[in-house]
């Protein structure tokens, strides 16, 4: 490749000079100014009478989870499903109607958690009962480790008798997919009959076997060496069962999912399909159906659409939006300069942000963040910035290829970047962390992409009402995001209605939103591959539109200044966008309450 395509002109922006000398506040700032002068303030009262509630409610369910280690058994679900429904009954003697309302809030989401962690068991269960044919040792291997638990006596002959027993189960259960997979190629043999399965199920069960590893071997080091008679019975029985496991896993990955030995892994994912995502809506306090925000999502794109055009038109291109992006792409730093530019325009955004009084940013908010490069690995999952306490910076390391490279580069390139950094880092998620973890700390069992997501994306909505892109490249830039996002909404619906496919998705994001084809794998790899939920990609736009429609109710009117708007729902806490709307408008919600705000009509 000719080295000019890697190292691009001097970088101007506004026709200064982005990559500045003169020292970032945190190296010119007093120590004293990161203690808060508001300190009496901080010996107040919570604010919520259920908080003590809402904590011990969290902290006795981490103690239960860390005694029945061995999620989804039959055992596990039980005794959660016990828990959960106590918790309900309880919760139903509280006096409600005695409560302000912050206390209303907290019990109405408490209900809300209790009701969607028991469907969340019921859904567990089903998918333990669909691979359960592939997994008919899974209930035994919970087992005994349940049994070290419960701290009864272990017989050694009975439990190598067991594990013996595991691996034939496991050999008979392999034994059937061969069969399946041989009568599939229209080479039926006698033997066993085959078992049938879908990719996603065996990608599902070969995740699992990776869990009930981890529980025998936990098992087996508690007695090995310490009970002699045991490790004389089971040692051996053990050593095959944990082998059998690991072949039967490799198995299952690379001839049932399709796993190819030194290659990424394909992307399967879990569709819930459209009572799944009812339910998950349901918890998320969103009174529309997923098509009607597969339609919302189009009416942004719309708009998305016609700004397109007009930057495209602004820089010389006619309505070809895809040719202005293309040089938008290019513009990127020298390798190495990464850092700097990242540094800078966070500097950028904080000023703006401050200068126009939009939200409160505590000096040690605004100076304590750090800067780290993304491993190559973690960016085939993350092929653009993260944030959060710190700001990750995806860019192309020596070990790439050339065209890995490339797409890296044209991917966080200038314009890009001027609008992941303040989502990243300020006014954006780490201004969250900062207060989330000093302000109403309990609601972090409530926590919500729309809210965490939505209050990222807001900010980009802002920022661009307010001009802060000053060229059409930059508006571009943020154009690319924002469709990037009703995508989101798009693709990871119809996934998990069953309605596309994942490579569906990748020719969707490149098609319609100007992908690289490695940015797109990567982001639909993180969005079903990963541990996300099923609507964290929709969280993104929908708890932006939330907030918007909220700041249009609360401060175009004149109720709240902005300030008051974004320090009020940072001080709020982590929860669905409806209960920050009756946090600031301090509501008393009813006993009966029930999600109703159609924000987006």
């Amino acid at each position: 490749m000719p080295s000019h395509r890697l190292i691009p002109a001097l970088l101007v922006m506004f026709g200064s000079v982005v990559l500045a000398a003169d020292p970032a506040p945190v190296a010119t700032r007093a120590t004293a100014d990161y203690v808060p002068p508001e300190l009496a303030e901080l010996t107040k009262p919570a604010s919520s009478e259920l908080r003590e509630l809402v904590e011990r409610f969290e902290t006795d369910r981490a103690e239960l989870q860390r005694f029945y280690s061995v999620k989804n058994s039959a055992l596990y679900r039980r005794r959660m499903r016990e828990f959960y429904q106590a918790w309900q009954q309880r919760l139903g003697q509280v006096a409600f109607l005695t409560l302000g309302p912050e206390g209303r809030i907290d019990a109405t989401l408490l209900r809300s958690q209790l009701t969607y962690e028991l469907r969340l068991l019921d859904r567990e269960e089903k998918r333990a009962q669909e691979t359960a044919p592939l997994l008919p040792f899974a209930e035994s291997i919970a087992q005994l480790q349940e049994s070290r638990r419960m701290m009864q006596p272990v017989d050694g002959k009975a439990t190598a008798a067991a594990l013996a027993r595991m691996r034939l189960e496991l050999e008979e259960a392999r034994a059937g997919l061969e069969a399946a997979l041989k009568a599939a190629k229209g080479a039926p043999e006698a033997g066993p009959l085959p078992i049938t399965t879908t990719r996603i199920i065996a990608y599902r069960a070969a995740n699992r076997l990776t869990d009930l590893r981890k529980s025998l071997d936990d098992w087996f080091k508690h007695y090995d060496g310490y009970d002699p008679v045991f490790s004389w019975w089971n040692r051996a029985p053990y050593k095959a069962l944990g082998e059998a496991l690991d072949g039967y896993g490799k198995f299952l990955r690379e001839k049932i999912v399709g796993v190819e030995p030194g290659k990424d892994e394909p992307i399967i994912g879990d569709p819930i399909g459209r009572d799944g995502l009812v339910a998950e809506l349901q918890h998320e306090m969103i009174p529309y159906t997923p098509e009607e925000l597969i339609a919302i999502a189009n009416r942004e794109f719309a708009w998305c659409d016609a700004e397109w055009k007009r930057a495209a038109r602004e820089m010389g291109y006619g309505d070809d939006w895809k040719a202005a992006l293309e040089k938008v792409k290019q513009d990127y730093v020298e390798p190495g300069h990464q850092p700097e530019l990242v540094r800078d325009l966070a500097l950028e955004a904080i000023k703006f942000v401050e200068d126009r009084q939009l939200v409160t940013i505590p000096p040690l908010a605004a100076d304590i963040w750090r800067l780290r490069m993304m491993p190559p690995a973690q960016q085939k999952v993350a092929p653009f910035f993260l944030g959060g306490n710190d700001i990750l910076v995806s860019y192309p390391t020596d070990t790439m290829d050339e065209d890995e490279k490339l797409q890296s580069l044209r991917a966080n390139n200038i314009h890009f970047a001027r609008a992941t950094v303040f989502h990243e880092l300020l006014p954006g998620h780490h201004l969250q962390y900062y207060y989330q973890a000093r302000v109403n700390q309990h609601r972090e069992l409530f926590t919500t992409p729309f809210w965490v997501e939505g209050w990222a994306l807001w900010w980009e909505f802002q920022m661009w009402d307010l001009h802060f892109p000053r060229s059409p490249e930059d508006r571009i830039g943020m154009l690319f995001w924002r469709t990037h996002r009703c995508a989101r909404i798009i693709f990871s619906l119809n996934f998990h209605l069953g309605k596309w496919t994942p490579q569906q998705c990748i020719d969707f994001l490149v098609d319609r939103v100007g992908h690289e084809r490695a940015s797109a794998t990567g982001e639909v790899r993180r969005s079903f591959n990963g541990d996300y939920s099923p609507l964290y990609q929709v969280g993104y736009m929908m708890g932006a539109l939330q907030l918007r429609a909220l700041h249009a109710e609360l401060v175009t009117p004149g109720r709240m200044t902005d300030r008051q708007f974004h320090d009020g729902i940072m001080q709020g806490g982590s929860m669905p966008i409806e209960m920050v709307r009756a946090h600031l408008k301090q509501e008393l919600l009813p006993p009966d309450f029930v999600p109703a705000w159609r924000f987006a009509d």
